[in-house]
C-alpha cells in the first residue's frame, strides 16, 4: 500500500494548479487569444502556461524535432529527409538493415539509397544494428521495496539485466575502439554509459562516460544524451547536486530532451533551481537558470524577467515568460462564461423526488428544503464595468427602442452590463498591478529587442487594458516576415476592431461578413490529433470566434436586441428550457423580420434549427403563458394555431459499441405527452400524497366530474382551454355546480404551477422531475441575465406563477358551497396556494450571509426565525379557518392523517 501512496505522492509534481472537480477543465474556462506557441524556439513549447497539466499540450509535437534524427540526418549528408531519417533510426528492423549490408535489400526506402549507401556510411549502419539488438533491453530492472514509488511491471518484461553483462561490456567497447568516426564512436560510449545506469552500475556507468565519452570532445546531441545518463547514475549513487546540474545542461543544450530533464531536476534535489544558480557561471547559464525559477515560483514572475532583461533582452526564454505571463492575465479578463451572483442564487423549495411523499399534497415544507444555491465565487464581479460602449435600448416589448440615448443613459442600467472592459472579471489590485508591471516590461523590452514579438505582446496588453487604438497603432507599425506574427497580428487587429465596436447596425454586419467571415462562418471541425482523448472528453476549446461571437451577443443585448443575442449562443429550440414570453417575442420578431442582412441570415437565423412547425412552435408558448394567466380565451387562439406542434424538440442518446454515441430527435408514441397532446382529466383533481416520480392514478385523485361531461379522460391543449372556458362560464352562477366549476379551474391552475404534479405542462416540458423550472426565483429583474444569452440554462428565467389568480377561483368555489366536506377540501387547496406565495416571498428575502462573520450562524437562525413568525402572521389565513371552523369535517381528519404537517398545526 506504501508505494501506492507514493506514487501519487510523485504524480503530484507533475500537475500544477487545478480544479477540484475532476470534470473541469481550466484551460477550457477562457478565452485564449494571444498565441503562447508563437515564440520561436519550439522546444520551450511545453513550458507554456497551463493548469490543466504539468506541461502545456496544446501544440503538434512534431514542432519540436527530434534532437537524435537532426544528428543522424547530418550525419547521412541531408541525403534523406527528416521523415526518412526517423523510419531507418527507430522504424526499419534489424533484419532489413542486415540485407542491406549483405548487398540485398528488400525494404522499399533502403533499395531506394541503393547498395552504395552501406558503403558510404558502414560504420552508422553497423551502429545502428547494435543499436536495434540493444534497444528491446534498455530499460531499468524494477526492484521493489517497501519504499517504491515505482508502480507494479511485468515481470517477465525484458530489461538490461537480462543481457549478459560481462559480453555485452566487451561488445560495445570493442566497438567503440574499432570506430573511426568520432561521432559514431560516441554513440558507442553512450550505450556503455546508459547500459551501467539501467543494470545500476552506477559507479561503472560515471566511469564509462570519463572513460569513453568525454574524450570525444564532442559536446553534441549524442555527449547530452549520454550526460542524461550520467546523471540519473548520480541519482542512483545519491550525488543529487552533481545530477541536477547535469540534467540543467541536458535540459539547456537539447530540444526534445527539455521535459524529461526538468523532471529529473525537480525529482533529484528539492532545493534544484536555488543550487543551479548558484553554479551557474556563463550568462546563458545564469539566464536559464532564472527562467527555471521564474517557471517555478510563477506568483510574481516580473522581477525574474527583469533579471533575464538585463542578461539578454532577445533571449527566447524571456519571450516565454511573457506568454505564460499574458495567459495568466487572459484567465482573469476572458472569462468563457459571465454570470451574476443574485441571477445565479436560486432558491428550491422543494427537492422532488419519489421518497419526498409528505400525503395528501402538503403545503409546506420546512426552511432546510427550500435550498439556496450560492455561487459566491461570481460575487467578484460587483466592482465590475465602467461606461465604454454604446448602443440603444429596448423597451418594454424587447423591442428596439429610438436610438437618441446617451451613453450613461444606456450603461447606468444596473441590468444590462458591457463584458471585457477595463476591470477583471476575477478583480483584484494584485491582478491590475500585474497588468501594469508588465505592460512596462513590454513597452520596454520592444524598444531594446530586435524581435517583433515584443511589439505584438505590447498591443496584446493594450487590448486588454481597452486602449484599442493604441493597440492597433502597435500592430499598424509591425514590420515583420513571420507568418505565425502575421497571423496574430491580423486576428488582433480584427479583436480591436469589433470589441471596440459600441454598436452592431445593418452596415456593421456587413462589414463583419465582407471582411471577417472566416471567424463567424461555421467549419467543419477536424478533431484534435494531438490529444484526442482530451477533445472526446472536453470538445472544442474556446477559440477567438467563441470570444466574437460572445462580444456579438452582448453587443445586441446591450441594444436592447434579445432576440438576435439569444440565438448568437442558443438554438431556436433552447427556448424549451427557459420559455419566457418577452424572450420568446423577440426571437420570433426576428424570425418575422423582412430583408435580413447576410450576417443576420448566414449567422443568426441559422440556429433557428428544427422544431417542426416554428409558428407552433411560438403559439404554443404564448398559449401556455395564457393559460398560467387564466386568459382561456386567449390561450384558445394561441393553441387553434398550434395544431401542427411537432413536440417539444427533445433528443435521445444511444450508445453502442459499434457506433459510439448516436444522437436522434426523440419520437413520441401516440400515448405519450408531447407538450400539447395527451393531457389527463387528472389535472382538474388533487393529490393523495405528494411524489412527482410517482405515475398521476397514484399521486392524484379525481374529483367528481358528473356535472361536467365535457372533460374527458384524454384531452390536448385545445380541448382543454374549451373545458376550462365552458367551467368558466358555469362558473359565474351562483349555485353548487358553480362552485364546482371553480373549484376544477383552482385544482387546474394550483396542479399546474410550481407545486403542481403537473407543473410540466405549461413550461414546454415533458415531465416534473426537478430542475430549474421548478425553483423559486430570488430576484425581482424579470431578467437574471446582464450580459447576453450564453448561460441561459444556468438560471430560471420563466415568469412567476400568480397564486392569487389560483385562490381566487378557490374563493368563489367557498363562497358557493353549501357543502362543509367541500369546503373543508377547497381551504385545504387555498391554503396550499398561500404557502406557494410564502415561498416566492422568501425566495426573495434571503439574507446574505457572510461567512466570515463569526455570528453568521446566529444571524441565520435569528433571519429564519423572524421568517417563520411572518409565515404564521400572514401565510396561515386559511389553516388557521380550517382549524377553526371546519376541524370537525371527515376531509379535516382525513388530511390530519395524511399530511404529517397538517396534523401538527391542528394540534
Amino acid at each position: 500500500m506504501k508505494k501506492y501512496i507514493l506514487s501519487l505522492a510523485v504524480a503530484s509534481l507533475f500537475y500544477t494548479k487545478s480544479d477540484a472537480c475532476a470534470w473541469s477543465d481550466p484551460d477550457y474556462d477562457y478565452f485564449n487569444l494571444f498565441t503562447q506557441s508563437i515564440i520561436k524556439d519550439k522546444s520551450y513549447l511545453p513550458f507554456l502556461h497551463s493548469y490543466s497539466s504539468r506541461f502545456y499540450g496544446g501544440y503538434n509535437p512534431s514542432l519540436i524535432p527530434d534532437d537524435n534524427i537532426e544528428t543522424w540526418k547530418k550525419y547521412f549528408n541531408n541525403q534523406l529527409s527528416y521523415a526518412d531519417t526517423s523510419n531507418l533510426v527507430y522504424k526499419i528492423g534489424i533484419n532489413d538493415l542486415n540485407a542491406l549490408k549483405k548487398g540485398t535489400p528488400t525494404n522499399p526506402l533502403l533499395q531506394k539509397l541503393g547498395t552504395g549507401f552501406y558503403q558510404k556510411y558502414k560504420e552508422g549502419i553497423d551502429y545502428l544494428i547494435e543499436a536495434k539488438y540493444l534497444e528491446p533491453y534498455m530499460s531499468i530492472n524494477y526492484i521493489e521495496s517497501e519504499n517504491s514509488f515505482y508502480y507494479d511491471r511485468d515481470a517477465n518484461r525484458a530489461n538490461a539485466t537480462s543481457l549478459n553483462y560481462d559480453k555485452t561490456i566487451a561488445a560495445l567497447a570493442s566497438l567503440y575502439n574499432a570506430a573511426r568516426n568520432p561521432e559514431i564512436k560516441q554513440r558507442y560510449g553512450y550505450q556503455l554509459v546508459r547500459f551501467n545506469h539501467y543494470t545500476r552500475n552506477y559507479d561503472s556507468a560515471a566511469q564509462a562516460f570519463k572513460t569513453y565519452v568525454e574524450p570525444i570532445k564532442l559536446k553534441s546531441t549524442v555527449y547530452f544524451m549520454a550526460l542524461d545518463q550520467l546523471a540519473g547514475a548520480q541519482r542512483g549513487l545519491e550525488k543529487n547536486s552533481d545530477a541536477n546540474w547535469n540534467f540543467f545542461q541536458v535540459f539547456m543544450n537539447s530540444k526534445d530532451r527539455k521535459e524529461s530533464a526538468f523532471i529529473s531536476m525537480k525529482l533529484s534535489d528539492t532545493a534544484s533551481f536555488s543550487n543551479i544558480m548558484k553554479r551557474a557561471g556563463t550568462n546563458e547559464e545564469k539566464n536559464m537558470a532564472y527562467f527555471l525559477l521564474g517557471y517555478e515560483d510563477f506568483n510574481n514572475p516580473i522581477p525574474i524577467m527583469e533579471k533575464m532583461y538585463d542578461i539578454n533582452p532577445d533571449s527566447e526564454i524571456l519571450k516565454v515568460m511573457a506568454a505564460r505571463s499574458i495567459n495568466e492575465l487572459e484567465r482573469s479578463y476572458l472569462p468563457t462564461y459571465y454570470y451574476t451572483s443574485d441571477a445565479a442564487q436560486k432558491t428550491s423549495a422543494k427537492e422532488n423526488s419519489a421518497e419526498n411523499t409528505s400525503k395528501d399534497g402538503s403545503a409546506d415544507k420546512t426552511n432546510s428544503e427550500v435550498k439556496e444555491e450560492k455561487l459566491s465565487l461570481w460575487q467578484k464581479i460587483v466592482r465590475f464595468f465602467k461606461n465604454l460602449f454604446g448602443g440603444s435600448k429596448s423597451d418594454k416589448t424587447g423591442n428596439n427602442a429610438k436610438n437618441d440615448q446617451s451613453d450613461d443613459e444606456l450603461f447606468n442600467n444596473p441590468d444590462r452590463i458591457p463584458f471585457y472592459n477595463r476591470t477583471a472579471y476575477y478583480y483584484d489590485e494584485k491582478t491590475q498591478d500585474f497588468l501594469d508591471s508588465l505592460e512596462k516590461f513590454t513597452d520596454k523590452t520592444k524598444e531594446k529587442s530586435k524581435d517583433e514579438y515584443w511589439q505584438i505582446a505590447d498591443a496584446y496588453l493594450k487590448f486588454l487594458k481597452k486602449d484599442y487604438k493604441e493597440s492597433t497603432e502597435i500592430l499598424n507599425e509591425i514590420k515583420t516576415t513571420n507568418p505565425e506574427y502575421l497571423e496574430e497580428i491580423k486576428r488582433m487587429k480584427v479583436l480591436n476592431d469589433i470589441v471596440s465596436q459600441p454598436k452592431i447596425d445593418a452596415a456593421y454586419e456587413d462589414h463583419l461578413m465582407k471582411d471577417y467571415a472566416e471567424y463567424f462562418v461555421e467549419k467543419k471541425v477536424e478533431k484534435d490529433t494531438v490529444n484526442t482523448e482530451r477533445y472526446d472528453y472536453y470538445g472544442d476549446a474556446p477559440s477567438t470566434a467563441d470570444f466574437l461571437k460572445d462580444v456579438i451577443a452582448n453587443r445586441y443585448f446591450l441594444q436592447g436586441e434579445d432576440g438576435k443575442s439569444f440565438l448568437m449562443n442558443n438554438k431556436l429550440s433552447d427556448l424549451q428550457y427557459n420559455p419566457n414570453s418577452s424572450l420568446v417575442k423577440s426571437v420570433e420578431d426576428f424570425y418575422r423580420k423582412p430583408n435580413k442582412t447576410q450576417f443576420e441570415q448566414q449567422i443568426i437565423a441559422k440556429n433557428m434549427d428544427s422544431v417542426g412547425n416554428i409558428d407552433a412552435f411560438f403559439s404554443t408558448i404564448y398559449g401556455d403563458r395564457a393559460m398560467r394567466l387564466a386568459d382561456f380565451e386567449k390561450a384558445k387562439s394561441y393553441y387553434e394555431k398550434a395544431q401542427k406542434f411537432a413536440g417539444i424538440p427533445r433528443v435521445n442518446y444511444d450508445w453502442t459499441e459499434k457506433e459510439g454515441e448516436k444522437i436522434t430527435p426523440k419520437q413520441y408514441t401516440s400515448e405519450e405527452y408531447d407538450g400539447f397532446d395527451n393531457i389527463s382529466s387528472l389535472v382538474f383533481g388533487h393529490n393523495v400524497w405528494e411524489s412527482f416520480g410517482s405515475q398521476d392514478s397514484e399521486s392524484m385523485k379525481a374529483e367528481n366530474y358528473s356535472d361536467f361531461p365535457f372533460i374527458k379522460d384524454n384531452m390536448n391543449k385545445l380541448q382543454l382551454t374549451d373545458v376550462l372556458i365552458q367551467l368558466k362560464k358555469i362558473g359565474n352562477g351562483n349555485d353548487e355546480k358553480a362552485a364546482r366549476a371553480n373549484q376544477l379551474i383552482g385544482n387546474l391552475l394550483y396542479n399546474t404551477s410550481i407545486l403542481g404534479y403537473y407543473r410540466q405542462l405549461f413550461v414546454m416540458d415533458i415531465d416534473n422531475s426537478n430542475g430549474g423550472k421548478y425553483d423559486f426565483w430570488n430576484t425581482d429583474r424579470k431578467n437574471p441575465y446582464k450580459y447576453y444569452y450564453k448561460n441561459f440554462l444556468d438560471t430560471s428565467y420563466i415568469e412567476p406563477d400568480n397564486f392569487d389568480l389560483t385562490i381566487s377561483y378557490y374563493q368563489k368555489a367557498l363562497k358557493l358551497s353549501n357543502n362543509k366536506e367541500e369546503k373543508a377540501r377547497i381551504l385545504f387547496q387555498m391554503a396550499s396556494a398561500e404557502q406557494g406565495k410564502y415561498y416566492q416571498y422568501e425566495a426573495k428575502n434571503q439574507l446574505k450571509y457572510d461567512y466570515s462573520d463569526p455570528k453568521w450562524s446566529e444571524k441565520e437562525d435569528a433571519h429564519q426565525k423572524e421568517l417563520n413568525n411572518l409565515r404564521n402572521q400572514k401565510y396561515r389565513t386559511y389553516f388557521a379557518q380550517l382549524k377553526a371552523q371546519y376541524s370537525d369535517t371527515e376531509t379535516t381528519k382525513n388530511l390530519m392523517g395524511s399530511c404529517s404537517y397538517f396534523n401538527y398545526f391542528m394540534r
